[in-house]
């Protein structure tokens, strides 16, 4: 098959593949799309933490992210991990230059196991610039109470805050539920017309690493092929739960989930 389309990511490496680039790469090619990336930030990490962060200059960000577009054009772009101020800086510059309509932010902030990738600094300037150049940001309840400076316990909280964030410039909110203590997932789309709840049954398993990253290219990866917006919400928040799903018991922390399960594979190759 050829790929049905071609996917930008911005975002930093994650050396146990479960979540960032590697994370993202699989997700665009296990949907049938072609990845390109633009490394941020090079991490040293396996499932049961963070142990060092090494961060891209600006200037070479920026440097990947003109040099691939203007060879091959994406159809959409994933924005991941961004740590500084600077970095935000040099994206949002290529950006204004590249002009593609189809950006998906994943606001990364903290680690599954809890170490912290981006600054206060930083955080200001994704929220009051960045977000309004996207045309979707995919929060997780910890990172949506960072960006609104509210406390969210519930789906009506979750409204709340999302429409905080469409308040202050964002196009279209998917705010991912998976935190709250609750037997089903309410992923909450949001934007200044229409609210729409993707409700799911909740999968008993702490081997959800990545699965932030995976949505937020999944969205851009259906987005890209000509889906309309909450239909692609709808359509990687099934690619995620079967991933989910799968149960792979990898490593000793907070494992990944199987980015595999979109794909059959013919008995010649097997």
């Amino acid at each position: 098959m050829k790929p049905k389309s071609k996917i930008l990511i911005i975002a930093g490496s994650d050396s146990s593949g479960g979540a960032g680039i590697q994370a993202d790469i699989k997700t665009v090619t296990s949907l049938g799309s072609y990845a390109m990336t633009a490394i941020t930030a090079i991490t040293a990490q396996n499932t049961n933490g963070v142990k060092s962060i090494v961060p891209i200059k600006p200037k070479e960000i920026l440097e990947q992210i003109i040099f691939t577009s203007k060879d091959i054009r994406p159809d959409a772009i994933k924005i991941g991990m961004l740590h500084s101020p600077k970095v935000i800086d040099s994206v949002i510059s290529a950006l204004n230059k590249i002009k593609v309509s189809r950006i998906v932010l994943d606001p990364v902030m903290i680690s599954k196991g809890g170490t912290r990738l981006i600054d206060n600094k930083a955080i200001n300037l994704l929220k009051n610039k960045l977000i309004k150049k996207t045309t979707l940001i995919t929060p997780n309840i910890p990172e949506a109470e960072v960006l609104t400076k509210t406390k969210i316990n519930n789906v009506v909280d979750m409204i709340y805050a999302a429409n905080i964030l469409i308040a202050n410039g964002a196009k279209n909110v998917l705010l991912k539920g998976g935190h709250l203590n609750t037997n089903f997932v309410n992923d909450v789309f949001v934007n200044k017309n229409e609210i729409k709840i993707f409700k799911n049954k909740k999968i008993a398993t702490k081997n959800t690493h990545g699965t932030g990253c995976t949505l937020s290219s999944a969205i851009a990866t259906y987005f890209s092929c000509g889906k309309p917006l909450k239909n692609s919400c709808d359509l990687a928040i099934k690619y995620v739960n079967r991933a989910i799903g799968s149960k792979l018991k990898y490593g000793k922390g907070h494992g990944p989930i199987n980015h595999l399960n979109s794909i059959t594979i013919s008995k010649k190759f097997r």
